[in-house]
């Protein structure tokens, strides 16, 4: 059972994310005997990223189980032994190669329950990567979790602090419906504080990140870093920003961020992901319709280029949502209002 948060908070450890997930993982592995690792160099290296580093360890390979370079296989592995009683952790090294494993994700993992009248489960967790600026170039550094988040029976998880990717992720092994849990690359060494007593947070419910009245800012996984230094840096201006997370996108808690827009009546949202189509798209028609009447101006959204993420440093940084692109389109929607003159 989970715990209220300000119980759990009250012994802490400083974790970074990569920490708080090879955490979250190793005890849920301890907890349930169901529950193991799948996937290309998860074993002995760890991961490229060393995320679960130690475990196969602790654990052998029988549990941490090193595969071939074939995502199809792996993948559909784990959604039979998924379907059968266990309950795999499959690890999808770079999110771009979701593609290689769409037909297992789309069309066995999301829709096995319906098709058998929900006689069947997959309670299967799908770790993988998304973010860009770490120089990959564009087969290694697409924010592709708008593909999963259009698929009917697919839960998704972009978890943005050390401490909300270790609730997360420990909710979403035990969940019984099939989970994409998108990690941002560049947040691996982000450190903070976790609490060292055993917690959950449910999938589907929003956090509040910072508290605002001028305007609310929705954003997903790296993009709340982005969000909060922009909150502060505005704050010295006369503008208060609510920064809103909504840790999930499938469910997504649509009431939290109607609410903060009804209280601040301006929004901007700011998701890695591609502008056109995206998450970003749909988090904006959420609060526009939801919010509609409360709004003192149109809601606006950044996203990533419409372009294939390029190799050469300089053009990769233009090609996602900065502090100072964020910053500046809060300024043009508060129109210069401050908090002395805001009624």
């Amino acid at each position: 059972m989970s715990l209220p948060e300000t119980e759990v908070e009250a012994v802490t450890e400083e974790l970074t994310m990569a920490q708080a997930i090879r955490q979250a993982i190793a005890e849920e592995m301890r907890r349930d005997e169901s529950v193991f690792v799948i996937g290309e160099d998860v074993a002995e290296a760890g991961t490229p990223f060393k995320v679960l580093s130690g475990l196969v360890e602790e654990f052998g390979t029988a549990r941490v189980l090193d595969t071939p370079i074939s995502e199809p296989g792996f993948t559909g592995m784990g959604v039979g032994a998924a379907m059968t009683g266990r309950r795999p952790v499959v690890d999808i090294m770079f999110g771009d190669f979701l593609g290689l494993a769409m037909d297992q994700i789309a069309n066995q993992a999301a829709k096995v329950h319906y098709m058998s009248g929900g006689k069947l489960s997959v309670p299967l967790t799908i770790r993988t990567t998304m973010g860009a600026t770490r120089r990959s170039a564009a087969q290694h550094s697409q924010s592709l979790h708008a593909w999963v988040s259009h698929i009917p029976g697919l839960k998704v998880v972009l978890p943005s602090t050390p401490y909300d990717a270790k609730g997360l992720m420990k909710s979403a092994i035990r969940d019984n419906s099939p989970v994409v849990f998108f990690e941002d690359k560049m947040n691996y060494q982000q450190r903070g504080q976790v609490p060292v007593a055993e917690y959950t947070l449910p999938l589907g419910v929003a956090d509040i990140k910072r508290p605002g009245r001028d305007v609310s800012l929705i954003a997903t996984s790296s993009m709340v870093l982005v969000a909060l230094e922009v909150a502060q840096v505005l704050a010295d201006e006369g503008i208060e920003c609510e920064v809103v997370d909504p840790r999930t996108t499938v469910p997504l808690d649509r009431e939290t961020l109607i609410e903060s827009v009804r209280r601040t009546s301006r929004a901007v949202v700011v998701d890695e992901g591609h502008r056109s189509y995206g998450v970003g798209a749909e988090l904006a028609a959420v609060v526009a319709e939801g919010a509609f009447y409360f709004l003192d101006a149109p809601v606006r959204r950044l996203g990533a280029m419409d372009v294939p993420i390029p190799f050469s440093p300089v053009l990769e940084d233009l090609t996602v949502p900065t502090a100072e692109t964020l910053a500046e389109t809060v300024r043009e929607l508060c129109g210069g209002k401050t908090r002395e003159g805001r009624a």
